[in-house]
């Protein structure tokens, strides 16, 4: 019975989470367009034809439609689905690792906002000023209502607080300093302003112990996949890299 409970709860946290993934897919696609994410409803981008409600449901409708649009029969990109289905598992590891619904809710928020802005950048090369001040935002007052819950004080929610500003400065602090020493040691610009701004809302979730074991990971990871794909041609050492998809 237990097991079955178990499995009962993990399905219907993965079928929120792909919900969700499906809003992202929006979110990455028309924030940067500038466009708005209520209106108009989802439709094909080849032939402009509204998408019937059960196209939408998330991964399932991609596979009934065998990737293809239901009017134009253009191709739907396989990253819909991906992103759909990959914010499920994370919805799913958060829910059963932290087994306490406030933290879990609050990295179900983490996590999208890091997958949203590691998608755009990778996409656009920029991260959009409006998610990462929203997610600096909301990190902060995750941490407030974490503090809070945990003590059940004003006090202890301002220290918590207090955790995520200061992770935030250092994050600003820390990007803007790798920044200098790289335009230093490469004579031009190492990383844009918005990789700033995404790991100052990165430590206003984290706090500062966490960002600074997270920073060191992404510039491990961006320097590997950079050297890789300069090593194999693939980019000119000069060509600017997306740094998002590394800290997320």
């Amino acid at each position: 019975m237990d097991l079955l409970y178990s499995g009962l709860v993990a399905l219907t946290v993965f079928i929120f989470g792909t919900c969700i993934g499906s809003f992202l897919n929006v979110v990455i696609y028309r924030v940067p367009a500038g466009l708005s994410l209520l209106h108009p409803p989802s439709r094909c981008p080849n032939c402009l034809n509204r998408l019937k409600p059960y196209d939408n449901v998330p991964v399932i409708g991609w596979l009934r439609l065998r990737g293809r649009c239901r009017f134009c029969h253009a191709k739907i990109a396989v990253r819909y689905p991906i992103v759909e289905a990959v914010t499920g598992l994370l919805f799913v590891a958060a829910f059963w690792g932290f087994h306490v619904p406030l933290p879990a809710f609050g990295y179900w928020a983490f996590f999208s906002w890091l997958l949203a802005l590691a998608l755009i950048d990778l996409d656009t090369l920029t991260l959009p000023n409006s998610l990462t001040r929203s997610g600096l935002l909301a990190g902060l007052a995750f941490q407030a209502a974490s503090g809070y819950a945990h003590s059940h004080t004003a006090a202890g929610s301002i220290a918590q607080l207090f955790t995520g500003i200061v992770g935030m400065v250092i994050g600003i602090w820390l990007f803007d300093a790798i920044t200098l020493l790289g335009s230093i040691a490469f004579g031009q610009t190492a990383m844009g302003g918005g990789d700033a701004k995404l790991a100052a809302m990165m430590g206003a979730w984290l706090g500062w112990k966490l960002l600074l074991l997270a920073s060191f990971l992404a510039c491990a990871i961006g320097a590997v996949v950079g050297g890789g794909a300069i090593a194999a041609g693939w980019i000119d050492r000069r060509q600017p890299m997306p740094f998002g998809p590394s800290c997320s």
